[in-house]
């Protein structure tokens, strides 16, 4: 029996996706920060480099159908082509399939030649874990991309829930069982997988590899249960139309048409895709092998920079380019969680977008535009803000058992929590423009942002007296790039002018005021109620609460978001179409227009 279709606003769609985006990244961290403490930045090194070469071949296995299907689907719907719709969603399931298939073919013949001439050939074997999950990533897509195109993000949501939480249970299981494992044959005989151990630290350096590659094959079993309740949902619930609006509507386009308007849409996202993570790829070859042409070039800086770290985790100098590089890989967790929250809100607004731009409503045109601009902001500016002023305690609270790694991430999370709000606008400005049809832009401005990362990579990464340091400089450049032209050409060809004071100020002058109470209370707290924590007699989850680091950044949080909310009500930041379009919008709406809190 088919249920009714749901049709979210945009903003309820987005909230949706976010819930299941922040339970995602809950698990997400319940999965890394454990996995890091259990294998070290070294094998956090081998885990990262698996997904580097993954990820382009993903995305490039389905780059642009899952938005390509979701724009006509809800362009269809909109014009009341529900035969078409739902025709879409066939010739995309048989597309998805084969460009699944090829992209985990392709995953395996290139595992060897990459970890044996590009990254480390102990990468095998967690390259190979993570291949199968391509083709069901992409299965999954199909079903993902019609119901967002019909606005229903809540199966969206569900499977993103089950896909991390198979992968938290099964990734840390196995990658626990393998230490063990090889740990046991060092004790029995210093033979670990084949090869002669001289010492522990040689045990951990051989293990590391098969570790991590249980960590990942987490990953692809976290893709087959995802898969598995889309699969089984749609055949329970369908897709919502009824035999009236199917009767009624013209007949579907035939199979071969759907294909080449699928594929004509999709190709400049596929280039794009292409493009960004050809240069992620490159942008991972260059840092590591630049860390290595800079610590040839001066190992006595680079090791009295790092002299306590190095020592405290006993790299070995072989290891010490894993190491730094999986430094780095800790930071990019915390880097990437905002954009990944606020990326809801682009693949939210791009149906929304699409079916406004379809039946050419100016109206709704410029409040989604503008809406999601400005909810970006409201998201992004505080929380990145935050990040930055409160790097170090952060780090110290999520890797108290990792803290040979907080000296050298720390200033690198604090650089990238300043520019949270470039990156965390990138997704949505993409997915309007998608909205829009205008696939072409995105791609012409990769390139140049592309260039100009892979350039700061090479020169600062490869300085000895920068090394890691410098990579976070041609990722912001990148950004930077990207968003500023992308929001330029959107705002023209959609013929929109946004309120900037609305949009950009206030939430950036309210952000302020909540990272200076965030620094001021845990400066505080630290100060006089350490000492007095410290001496108290407890043990558990209750120590670790009201550890001084622990209590300090609590605190901090509590403050800076009770100043930020009082901040926004204040200065009007919010605005009554942002209200309206959340759940009982309109209510909330009236009760705070009664106050004059809305501009």
């Amino acid at each position: 029996m088919a249920e009714k279709r749901k049709n979210q606003s945009m903003l309820n769609g987005a909230i949706i996706l976010a819930v299941a985006t922040v339970l995602v990244k809950m698990i997400g961290a319940l999965y890394k920060i454990p996995l890091t403490d259990l294998i070290g930045a070294v094998g956090r090194g081998y885990f990262n480099s698996a997904y580097e070469i993954y990820t382009p071949i993903y995305a490039i296995s389905m780059a642009g159908l899952p938005v390509a299907v979701s724009r006509l689907v809800s362009e269809n719907v909109a014009l009341g082509n529900y035969n078409n719709a739902r025709a879409i969603y066939k010739v995309a399931t048989k597309l998805f399939l084969i460009t699944g298939l090829a992209g985990t073919t392709l995953m395996f013949l290139i595992a060897y030649p990459y970890t044996n001439y590009v990254a480390d050939p102990r990468n095998l074997p967690a390259v190979l874990s993570i291949a199968p999950s391509i083709f069901f990533c992409c299965a999954m897509s199909s079903y993902r991309g019609y119901y967002e195109g019909l606005r229903n993000m809540t199966p969206t949501a569900v499977s993103q829930v089950i896909e991390a939480a198979g992968k938290l249970g099964l990734g840390l299981g196995l990658s626990s069982a393998i230490l063990k494992y090889g740990l046991k044959q060092f004790n029995n005989g210093g033979i670990v997988f084949g090869q002669k151990a001289g010492n522990l630290s040689e045990a951990y350096s051989l293990i590391y590899p098969f570790a991590a590659a249980g960590a990942v094959l987490g990953v692809t079993v976290g893709t087959v249960l995802g898969l598995a309740y889309l699969v089984i949902r749609f055949k329970i619930k369908g897709d919502g139309f009824t035999r009236e609006e199917l009767v009624n509507s013209p007949e579907a386009d035939t199979s071969r048409t759907l294909v080449k308007r699928i594929i004509l849409f999709a190709v400049p996202m596929v280039i794009s895709a292409l493009i960004l993570n050809v240069t992620n790829l490159i942008d991972t070859v260059t840092i590591q092998k630049r860390l290595a042409t800079a610590i040839a070039l001066d190992p006595v800086l680079i090791k009295s920079m790092y002299r306590e770290s190095i020592l405290a985790s006993e790299t070995l100098d072989k290891d010490l380019v894993k190491y730094l590089y999986g430094t780095y890989g800790s930071v990019l967790d915390f880097r990437n969680l905002i954009p990944t929250i606020t990326m809801s809100l682009g693949v939210s607004a791009l149906p929304a977008l699409s079916a406004a731009w379809a039946v050419e409503d100016r109206h709704d045109i410029r409040v989604t535009i503008e809406s999601v601009l400005r909810v970006t902001m409201l998201i992004a500016l505080p929380a990145g803000f935050g990040m930055a002023v409160l790097s170090k305690p952060i780090l110290s609270l999520v890797y108290s058992n990792s803290s040979d790694i907080i000296p050298i991430a720390a200033p690198i999370l604090t650089v990238y929590g300043l520019a949270t709000f470039i990156m965390a606008l990138s997704s949505p400005v993409t997915s309007m423009l998608q909205g829009i049809g205008r696939t072409d832009i995105p791609v012409k401005t990769i390139v140049v942002g592309a260039a100009v990362k892979i350039t700061c990579n090479y020169i600062l990464v490869g300085t000895p007296k920068y090394n890691i340091n410098g990579a976070p400089v041609g990722s912001i450049l990148c950004y930077i790039i990207i968003v500023g032209l992308n929001i330029f050409f959107l705002l023209r060809i959609s013929k929109t002018k946004v309120n900037v004071l609305s949009v950009f100020l206030k939430p950036l002058f309210c952000a302020v005021l909540s990272a200076a109470a965030a620094r001021a209370s845990y400066g505080l707290v630290n100060k006089f109620l350490s000492p007095r924590l410290s001496g108290l007699s407890v043990s558990g989850i209750v120590a670790r609460i009201l550890s001084p680091n622990t209590f300090s950044v609590l605190i901090a949080i509590v403050a800076a978001v009770l100043v930020y909310v009082i901040a926004l009500f204040l200065t009007k930041a919010l605005s009554k179409d942002d209200i309206i379009m959340l759940p009982k919008g309109e209510k909330i709406a009236k009760r705070l227009e009664k106050y004059g809190l809305l501009s």
